[in-house]
C-alpha cells in the first residue's frame, strides 16, 4: 500500500504512524506545503494521512497553499480515497465537506479523557475503547459534515472524531503522537499554554506521555482498518 500525507509545519510529523507503515511493508510519500511540495494525483495513492498544524482552516491569505490543498481533498473525497485526518487535518476534511470550522469557545491543551458516542457505528466500537485519555492541542472546533457519524468526544469539546462510511476518519485528538513529537509540538508552541481549565502546563504535558501507549493502540488498530479498505478487503 502507498500512503501519502500532507505536512503543514515541520515540527508535526506522523508519529507512529511512521513506524507502523515501515513494520507493515508500506511505502509513504510528502507533501510539505512549507517547502512549496506539489501534490500526486489522488488516484496515484491508496491512502491520504492529513496532518496538524498551528494555522487555520481559512487562512489562505497567510498559507495560500491551503486553496489548492482543499481543492486536493474535495478531490479525494469524490474519488473514495482511505483518508485520515488529524487535528488541522480533521478540521481541513469538515470543511470540505461541507461543515463549519470556527474557534472553540476556549483552547484544549494538554491529557484530557476521550469518550466513545453511543451512536458510534459498530466497526469503531472495536477499535475505540468506551474511555482513554488522549493528548490534545487545538483552539478550533468543526460540526459534524452532513454525511459523517460522530465518533468521540470530550468535556471540553463535544466533536472530537467522526467517520464517513468506513474509508474517512477524522480525530481532532493526537493518537499518532510519540514522545518525540509531544516534545516537538511543546517546545515549538509553547506560548499557548496560559493556564486555564482545559490547557496544562508544560510540565503536566511531559509528564503525561505515560498515556501514549494506549493512544498508540488505537491509532494502530484505526491504520490497520483503514489498510484493509485499502486493499478492498
Amino acid at each position: 500500500m502507498h500512503i501519502h500525507w500532507l505536512q503543514h509545519v515541520p515540527f508535526e510529523g506522523l508519529g507512529i504512524i511512521d513506524s507502523w507503515a515501515a513494520s507493515c511493508g508500506h511505502t509513504l510519500s510528502c507533501t510539505k506545503f512549507w517547502d512549496g511540495d506539489g501534490l500526486p494525483a489522488p488516484d496515484a495513492l491508496d491512502m491520504l494521512v492529513v496532518m496538524g498544524g498551528p494555522m487555520g482552516v481559512d487562512d489562505e491569505v497567510e498559507y495560500p497553499w491551503l486553496e489548492e490543498e482543499k481543492a486536493f481533498l474535495r478531490q479525494a473525497v469524490e474519488q473514495k480515497r482511505v483518508i485520515l485526518g488529524i487535528c488541522l487535518g480533521a478540521q481541513l476534511l469538515a470543511s470540505v465537506c461541507g461543515a463549519s470550522v470556527y474557534p472553540h469557545r476556549e483552547k484544549e491543551i494538554g491529557w484530557f479523557p476521550v469518550t466513545l458516542d453511543s451512536g458510534a457505528p459498530g466497526w469503531i466500537k472495536t477499535i475505540i475503547p468506551s474511555e482513554f485519555t488522549a493528548f490534545h492541542w487545538h483552539g478550533d472546533t468543526f460540526d459534524i459534515p452532513e454525511t459523517a457519524e460522530l465518533i468521540c468526544t470530550s468535556a471540553a469539546c463535544k466533536n472530537q472524531g467522526y467517520v464517513i462510511g468506513d474509508r474517512i476518519i477524522g480525530l481532532q485528538f493526537h493518537p499518532e503522537m510519540n514522545g518525540e513529537g509531544v516534545a516537538a509540538l511543546t517546545d515549538n508552541c509553547r506560548t499557548e499554554l496560559i493556564s486555564s481549565t482545559w490547557v496544562q502546563s508544560e510540565q503536566q504535558i511531559l509528564e503525561g506521555r505515560h498515556h501514549l501507549a494506549a493512544a498508540n493502540t488505537i491509532m494502530e488498530k484505526l491504520l490497520d482498518h483503514c489498510a484493509r479498505c485499502a486493499a478492498g478487503a
